[in-house]
């Protein structure tokens, strides 16, 4: 589980890792191993369009969007690893239902009685804010990851905002020195009087 607010850098720490892994994989020999990622928000979807449900007047089986993800990855013996990737928060309802995937036997259990084995090649993760309505028997089944936005800073932000500015504007010669003043002047400032003395609509988080 990769556990941290908005910000941290949760997303771009998992996706320079796989770009890595997937770069080193490319060498003749090399013990690393491309890297596929399948991401899903398993909090936008209901519980049977996640694992899957049985349809009241047909009785017939349709696969989830996980359970038909498991299916196609569990197919491809090529060797790369599969990273399915749980970006949403953590919610009692699905999370219990995956406990038994965290075991060391790795197999999805569905309503309809199939089971289904994960391959050696394939890892579950989590991308989420908190562990608050997580339960010990969940946490334990992972490993712990945890980004700290203080550890990050704004630095980043700003410096990729910049990258973005139009290129008609970055041939001024004074323009992007000018920002990057204004920047350093204000910023830190600015952030301490809105968290202070104003009220949030939506809070800010102190990234430095």
């Amino acid at each position: 589980m990769i556990v941290g607010p908005t910000g941290g850098g949760k997303t771009k720490n998992y996706k320079v890792l796989q770009a890595s892994m997937s770069a080193l994989a490319k060498g003749e020999g090399s013990a690393f191993k491309k890297v596929h990622t399948h991401i899903l928000n398993p909090k936008a979807i209901t519980m049977g369009q996640l694992y899957g449900n049985i349809n009241e007047q047909t009785k017939e089986w349709t696969d989830g969007i996980l359970a038909n993800m498991v299916r196609e990855t569990v197919k491809d013996m090529s060797g790369d690893l599969h990273w399915v990737m749980f970006d949403g928060p953590v919610d009692a309802l699905w999370i219990e239902s995956m406990n038994t995937v965290l075991d060391d036997n790795k197999k999805l259990c569905l309503n309809s009685g199939q089971i289904l084995s994960l391959t050696p090649y394939m890892t579950m993760m989590f991308e989420v804010e908190d562990l608050a309505v997580a339960s010990p028997a969940t946490v334990s089944r992972c490993g712990m990851v945890y980004m700290e936005p203080i550890s990050l800073g704004y630095q980043p932000l700003i410096d990729s905002w910049l990258l973005q500015v139009p290129d008609n504007m970055k041939k001024r010669p004074t323009f992007i020195p000018i920002l990057k003043d204004l920047f350093e002047k204000y910023v830190d400032e600015a952030l301490e009087f809105c968290q202070k003395d104003c009220k949030e609509l939506v809070a800010s988080i102190t990234n430095a």
